[in-house]
């Protein structure tokens, strides 16, 4: 499996929707939180995102709360 980096930011519900199917199935996530560590805002900034959650995985990176992709991760 691959390893899965989720952005994220204080307040946003998207992204504790995404956190909580996650942790409903059991996958193992690295968190950055995007108000305790602004370094990454560039980062995501760089890569096209105006948004949290992004969720990287491999060659997989979505933003917002996707069930569809989600699920993809949970096979």
């Amino acid at each position: 499996m691959n390893e899965i980096t989720l952005f994220t930011r204080n307040g946003c519900p998207q992204c504790r929707m995404t956190k909580h199917y996650l942790d409903t199935h059991n996958l193992t996530y690295t968190e950055h939180n995007i108000n305790e560590e602004p370094e990454y805002i560039d980062y995501l900034k760089d890569k096209g995102y105006q948004m949290v959650p992004v969720l990287e995985a491999g060659t997989m990176t979505f933003s917002g709360f996707r069930p569809d992709e989600l699920k993809q991760l949970a096979v």
